[in-house]
């Protein structure tokens, strides 16, 4: 349970609901932009948990978004609303969400009759039936290629049918915003017919180049804005996890203050803010953690003949047996990608070597390299936080463009000064049946275990 501390300005932020929230990326970018997110709508029981760990005052609703009813969703608001101790408003100001999307994507197979493409239409239904000031859908940028391009059309028409009369959409990479990764989403931005339209947000910093020597940042046109981070930015300052035995059992460790004063050291700008630094733009509320923790942080055990591979991969480059891309320390990272559920085969996505030692990286640094903050926890199994992350809305990109709903409400927002209580750490190692019974969901409503194949050793 939250620890709620009513303040009386709270009433004036705008209410959010996300649906198909995996573990939060989307929420926490539109509370960071000023919004109170009421609710979360997931059908994983595992992501559910994690969610309800990092937002306690969000009501979780483990249901299929496909089979939701409007009357269970608004009861899941008005919960969402007591929990922020807060009155329940007579109109949504926000709908996020971002329908998953394998049928639609660029690396997959992109069936065209996969069934989950019609999830678009189901977060359409849910705007339409709850009628929110503004909307916004995330997706991959697939969805407007080859075949695919005519669902795009058809659902652009069907929101200007039910009064949202945006008529395109924009694709932004997240390495405009901040974040130390080349990560391009599709974002619908809709507005009711009577509200103020809304304008795709403007990118905030210069990225640094995925090939650091490829050419100028001075050919830039933005030479006004400040340089974003690189991945060594990101991630240089955290402890190797290898040096911590404890860490092939768990993931996380507590340091010593001798350690934890030397990653404050090392610390760089945009890792500080991650470590909870106030920034005048974050408005989201403050998290009750414990940063002598080095959480997410499990170690992954390679044999001595993959070790050797990945340290003579030179940064940049991929390595040839694995095909893991080997992060530059100057430059950015490469997508991070989720794989597949337990539902469609449980198959794990590469994850990219370390810059400078001979391993993966790990869920910590993947969640530095994706703007998540370092009091935000993920799934305790490697496989589970690594699909969290690349499943999720980077929260800086997400934080930009609900930002701009913000700025069509035309609403001027202070920093809350309550702090919220993390939920209970036993939801991080959830399973899915444990999760399952924990929100009361029907195993119709669970992701069913498809046979992966077999893994091979990396």
């Amino acid at each position: 349970m939250a620890e709620i501390v009513p303040i009386g300005w709270e009433q004036t932020r705008p209410i959010a609901i996300d649906l198909f929230a995996g573990a939060g990326g989307l929420s926490l970018g539109a509370e960071q932009a000023g919004f109170d997110v009421v609710s979360a709508v997931e059908y994983d029981p595992v992501h559910c948990a994690v969610h309800a760990f990092n937002f306690p005052r969000t009501s979780v609703l483990c249901a299929d978004a496909a089979q939701l009813s409007s009357s269970e969703l608004r009861a899941s608001i008005a919960e969402g609303c007591a929990l922020h101790a807060r009155s329940v408003p007579e109109e949504v100001d926000l709908v996020v969400g971002g329908p998953p999307c394998p049928g639609f994507s660029l690396m997959g197979k992109r069936e065209l009759n996969d069934p989950r493409n019609d999830l678009v239409f189901h977060f359409l239904r849910a705007v339409a039936e709850l009628r929110p000031r503004y909307f916004i859908m995330e997706n991959v940028p697939g969805m407007i290629a080859g075949a695919h391009a005519a669902i795009l059309k058809r659902l652009l028409a069907e929101f200007r049918a039910v009064g949202y009369p945006l008529e395109s959409h924009c694709i932004l990479n997240a390495c405009d915003f901040g974040v130390p990764q080349d990560r391009k989403r599709l974002f619908l931005m809709g507005a009711r017919a009577d509200q103020v339209p809304l304008a795709a947000p403007r990118p905030t910093v210069i990225p640094v180049l995925k090939r650091p020597s490829a050419r100028s940042l001075m050919s830039s046109t933005h030479s006004d804005l400040p340089r974003g981070p690189s991945v060594w930015e990101a991630i240089g300052d955290l402890p190797d996890a290898d040096s911590f035995p404890e860490l092939l059992e768990t993931d996380e460790v507590r340091l010593t203050l001798m350690q934890e004063a030397e990653l404050d050291e090392q610390a760089s700008a945009y890792a500080l803010r991650l470590r909870g630094a106030i920034s005048d733009h974050d408005l989201a509320y403050p998290r009750i953690w414990d940063k002598s923790v080095l959480t997410s942080s499990m170690r992954t055990t390679h044999t001595d003949i993959s070790r050797s591979r990945f340290a003579e991969t030179l940064p940049g480059q991929t390595e040839a047996i694995s095909h893991f891309y080997r992060l530059h320390p100057q430059g950015l990272s490469n997508t991070l990608r989720a794989g597949t559920g337990s539902d469609h085969g449980a198959y794990t996505s590469p994850r990219p070597i370390h810059p400078l030692l001979p391993r993966v990286i790990t869920v910590r640094e993947a969640a530095r390299l994706h703007s998540l903050p370092d009091w935000f926890r993920l799934h305790r199994t490697k496989w589970h936080g690594m699909r969290q992350i690349g499943n999720a809305v980077a929260p800086a990109v997400a934080h930009a463009v609900t930002a701009e709903v913000v700025r069509a409400l035309a609403l001027s927002l202070s920093a809350p000064k309550d702090a919220v209580a993390l939920g209970d750490p036993g939801l991080l190692g959830m399973d899915m049946t444990a999760a399952a019974q924990h929100f009361g969901a029907s195993r119709e409503q669970m992701p069913r275990p498809r046979r992966s194949r077999p893994k091979a050793k990396v």
